[in-house]
């Protein structure tokens, strides 16, 4: 069942029968229970979902710890091979990829989002150590939205994703 007709069919149970357990919903849909819980708590959650794609650096942490205090949803996928599936479950509002990666190179992962119909829409915003312009240009032909280097200025940061996440709106 496609997520959206699922929360749909979640919504129209707990709409119907107010007291209804997770597991019920889970029964009656025929879907794991662990998903119907997911599923409700996403549609809790009213707030820009960021997703930060790196290796789990300490850079990484600060990054969540900044955009966390700002009351963004932050969710974390700590290797490149899960990106894909991890923003097809998470639908973020906006991606924070680190170029750096161990597992995969993060300017393909970017490439690869743009070129896919479900996901081209979705910002990306690129962090990387290397401050050259070649890295900077590669970033933004792979389809990059924006740029930001590590170690990054905290206002600068929460002001560019701002600003990404306020066009995105338009």
């Amino acid at each position: 069942m496609y997520e959206k007709n699922l929360d749909h069919e979640i919504l129209k149970l707990i709409k119907a029968q107010p007291e209804i357990s997770d597991g019920d919903i889970a029964c009656t849909l025929s879907v794991p229970e662990e998903l119907v819980k997911t599923r409700i708590e996403n549609l809790n959650d009213t707030r820009e979902k960021i997703l930060i794609m790196g290796d789990g650096r300490s850079i990484h942490e600060k990054l969540k710890m900044v955009l966390e205090a700002e009351n963004y949803n932050i969710v974390k996928a700590p290797t490149g091979i899960s990106i894909l599936e991890t923003v097809k479950n998470e639908k973020p509002d906006l991606i924070l990829l680190d170029t750096g990666l161990a597992d995969i190179y993060g300017f393909e992962i970017c490439k690869q989002l743009k070129a896919s119909f479900r996901y081209w829409w979705i910002p990306v915003m690129m962090l990387s150590e290397r401050g050259e312009d070649k890295n900077k240009v590669e970033a933004f032909e792979s389809g990059a939205d924006d740029y930001v280097t590590i170690p990054f200025n905290s206002p600068e940061l929460k002001a560019r994703v701002r600003m990404i996440l306020r066009r995105t709106r338009i």
